[in-house]
């Protein structure tokens, strides 16, 4: 039976001989930016550099050099009608085959861009936190599902860390700067704490509390009472309030999730976490019409 490969490491030390495939230099519009890598054997992939005919020209110059024993190759490839792209940019590639040291910084690479991921604290694991788990699993974010029920966090079935935590506003303390909090637990009482401890917490890059533009303006008054006036204008509520009247939780999850990673991968972001993907800045939602998530 073949070893399954989950990781980098696993895949540089299983396949044999590894092309690295660099993007160095993106002139115009790129499907992803300078420093993106790929590695090609003669049979597998790892990663992407924006798949299309660029990809397929880069694995195919790859798969030569394998083949002919070539150890480096410089590309220069226009992303418009001579490949059949449209992206209209211009794109330069370092191919190189890779030795053992080269393979090491590949993972150290790898290691410190993990590390480096923006935390989402996924607060509830019900239905629609498990859904958002589900989600999050495939990005490049580091998911942390909280519940203070075993019994819920024990259904999650995704590839994220699951946290039983008795007192959970100390997870959102403890969390680094530049983290991304929704707020949808089983009580509305646990769901108005946790807001505003994500709130005071002041550094975070997104808060949102599951709910309506009802439910906001009670956590409002609420905070008025309770929370020393703290400003409430960060707050996302109702959470993923894009249009839709499915209210399953894959749904719901699907646009919340949408959402936190607009704001995750805005320029503001980018700018302030060095973590850029090149994304839009995101809107904020405001009070709204009493018409999403309860």
């Amino acid at each position: 039976m073949a070893h399954p490969v989950r990781t980098l490491s696993d895949f540089l030390s299983l396949n044999g001989p590894v092309i690295r495939v660099t993007l160095t230099r993106v002139r115009g519009s790129s499907p992803r930016n300078e420093g993106t890598e790929m590695f090609v054997t003669r049979e597998h992939l790892w990663g992407t550099i924006g798949g299309g005919q660029l990809e397929f020209i880069a694995i195919e110059h790859a798969r030569d050099m394998l083949k002919g024993g070539v150890l480096n190759l410089d590309l220069d490839v226009p992303l418009g009608p001579e490949i059949g792209q449209c992206c209209g940019g211009r794109v330069e590639l370092s191919l190189a085959r890779m030795r053992r040291a080269d393979k090491r910084d590949a993972l150290t690479r790898a290691q410190d861009q993990a590390a480096h991921l923006p935390h989402v604290y996924v607060m509830g694991a019900g239905h629609v936190g498990r859904a958002l788990a589900d989600l999050f699993q495939h990005m490049p974010v580091c998911c942390i599902l909280i519940d203070t029920r075993e019994n819920e966090l024990a259904q999650c079935r995704a590839d994220v860390e699951t946290r039983l935590s008795a007192i959970p506003e100390v997870d959102i303390a403890n969390a680094p700067a530049g983290s991304a909090f929704v707020v949808l637990t089983h009580d509305h009482a646990l769901d108005f704490l946790l807001t505003l401890a994500a709130l005071e917490k002041g550094d975070a890059r997104y808060v949102g509390m599951i709910g309506s533009a009802t439910k906001r303006a009670k956590f409002r008054n609420w905070v008025r009472q309770h929370g020393d006036n703290h400003s409430t204008e960060q707050l996302i509520c109702p959470i993923g309030a894009s249009g839709s009247r499915d209210k399953r939780p894959s749904v719901i999850a699907a646009f919340v999730a949408a959402e936190v990673i607009a704001d995750l991968t805005s320029e503001t972001a980018a700018n302030s976490l060095q973590w850029d993907m090149g994304a839009p800045v995101a809107g904020k939602q405001q009070d709204q019409k009493d018409s999403t998530v309860v």
